[in-house]
């Protein structure tokens, strides 16, 4: 019996005693089950009865008794307490806890998959970063989060569309093909453009790819290179991000708004809903109706269409493609946006508690022997995505990343990473389902199976501490999905991979010596195979792989 079945298990109890005439409530959509950290306090406990007390108008104490004595006749429900002002502590008898292991192992990849989020078309854009030079370590953390959220969110059933928004016009654009034609000519790079090595190998790609570009005329020259040097940018971008496991559905073009005119129809359609306005020459949009600091220009008086209105047209596109949520992934750099993209939604007519979320993400500090690794992607001096993953590998950069809050700055030290201790958690977690992968190949040596699985075995604290683990995967990533924090499926496997230590430290699985195996054995096995079942489901979610041998 998962938590699921025992939720829906309550509900129909509740329902029961509805129909009884005993409580006049509306029965919940959902109840919650929680695993109690007191384990005298039961497998599962429930506050149901406190939720219902005051639409009931009776003692939470006196909802709890009539629940309990609907919830003990249940097949596998062992006992039902009621605690303090009106707790239910469950307790499952030992072999409908224990069944569990068989569920997960038949259920396989697909155990842990929910429908929290069923239908919920989402667009998710992260990264994002200018194709002016390589991904750095802020946007790996993005690409880390953002993918793992992307494999989270459809885990519990949303529809989720994965996008970058390569800010392909304007002025950033104009000074990276400016600083490659100045690299290509040897000449110092214009103020405030960009320098690097990059710049260098790129501008030398071109001349490469183009002979004679450097006999055009300068304006030739300059369109040249501004073409050639943005495609091998995106090129590299691209390649580095599937490197990274990272997969966008759409790769998303700003440049396309302005020739579509789409930016000039975003204007409009604001327009209609009566917060565009004019003055001095230039076009606004009244943001401060709805929490931004100052009203937005639209269009400057010269004409030329500012950052803010692509930014429009770009939410529109995607509410025009179907989303209900906008998801924005963004830098810390860039909290000052959190206001105005969600005045752009309330100015649209939508709703901005609901059609849009905007994540905030903190900085992320590099530390190699002790000493902070600094990064500026115009001094040429970055950490890049392809520097993370030659210094630690693509599974440590993607769970250590992922592993933390965005809303805290975290520190990579390239030591820890690179060691095969506890102190890097994902070789601890990793570890675990080698250590599960070697133990089955060591049964199959022995020519044992899983055989005919008795859960009543699975009887020991520690065994029972794994399933309680096992039986919350679901609610896990649920939650995950629902916060938008995929850090919460790394806390978990974390949490699992201890429990299965003290588990093996503690439980003999396969026979020593002369020893028979029994049908305790088989049962462990069936256990230890549900639990890399969970792990392994687990790191796929955060893009880490599952190694068999560490």
């Amino acid at each position: 019996m998962t938590p699921a079945d025992l939720s829906q298990a309550i509900q129909a109890a509740v329902s029961s005693a509805v129909e009884a005439g005993e409580l006049a409530v509306a029965v919940p959509e959902h109840v919650t089950v929680e695993r109690p950290k007191n384990r005298d306090h039961g497998d599962y406990a429930t506050n149901v009865a406190l939720q219902l007390a005051k639409a009931a108008g009776k003692p939470p104490r006196v909802i709890a008794e009539g629940l309990a004595e609907r919830l003990r006749g249940i097949t596998g429900i062992a006992k039902v307490d009621i605690a303090g002002p009106g707790f239910l502590n469950i307790t499952l008898d030992t072999a409908t806890a224990g069944a569990l292991a068989r569920t997960v192992v038949e259920a396989g990849a697909e155990y842990g998959r929910n429908e929290a989020l069923k239908g919920l078309r989402i667009n998710l854009e992260f990264v994002s970063a200018n194709p002016t030079g390589p991904i750095h370590i802020g946007g790996v953390r993005w690409a880390a989060v953002g993918d793992s959220l992307a494999r989270v969110l459809r885990a519990s059933g949303a529809d989720v569309t994965t996008e970058y928004y390569l800010n392909d016009a304007g002025v950033q654009i104009s000074k990276f093909a400016a600083s490659l034609q100045a690299a290509a000519n040897g000449r110092k790079a214009p103020e405030d453009g960009y320098v690097g090595e990059y710049i260098v190998d790129i501008a030398k790609a071109i001349t490469d790819a183009v002979p004679g570009v450097l006999d055009l005329s300068e304006d030739e020259q300059l369109q040249v290179f501004r073409t050639q040097g943005l495609a091998l940018m995106v090129a590299e971008i691209k390649r580095s991000m599937e490197e990274f496991g990272t997969h966008f559905d759409v790769w998303f073009s700003e440049k396309t708004l302005h020739d579509s005119g789409a930016v000039e129809k975003a204007i409009d359609r604001l327009r209609e809903q009566g917060h565009v306005f004019e003055q001095d020459g230039a076009v606004f949009l009244r943001t401060t109706d709805f929490g931004d600091d100052k009203d937005r220009v639209l269009v400057k008086a010269d004409g030329d269409k500012t950052y803010f209105a692509a930014d429009a047209a770009y939410y529109l596109s995607k509410r025009d493609r179907g989303a209900e949520v906008a998801v924005y992934m963004l830098g810390a750099d860039h909290h000052g946006y959190v206001n105005r993209l969600k005045a752009i939604v309330a100015c649209a007519g939508d709703d901005m508690d609901r059609n849009i979320e905007v994540r905030i993400g903190q900085f992320v500090k590099m530390l190699r022997d002790g000493e902070e690794v600094r990064m500026s992607k115009r001094a040429g001096n970055i950490i890049t995505i392809d520097d993370v993953v030659d210094w630690i590998g693509v599974d440590a950069a993607r769970y250590t990343l992922a592993r933390s809050s965005t809303n805290s700055t975290i520190t990579l030290d390239i030591n820890v990473l690179t060691s095969q201790t506890n102190e890097n958690r994902v070789f601890y977690v990793q570890y675990a389902h080698a250590r599960m992968s070697s133990l089955q190949r060591k049964a199959a040596d022995m020519g044992i199976t899983r055989g005919d699985f008795k859960p009543e075995l699975l009887s020991t604290e520690w065994e029972s501490d794994l399933l309680g683990q096992l039986a919350d995967f679901p609610r896990v990533i649920a939650a995950a999905g629902e916060l938008r924090e995929p850090h919460r499926v790394a806390v978990y496997l974390e949490e699992l991979a201890g429990a299965y230590h003290r588990f093996w430290d503690n439980c003999n699985v396969l026979p020593k010596g002369d020893d028979e195996v029994t049908d305790l054995t088989h049962a462990r096995l069936w256990l230890v195979e549900a639990t890399r079942t969970v792990l392994a489901n687990g790191l796929t979610l955060l893009g880490v792989s599952t190694p068999e041998r560490m």
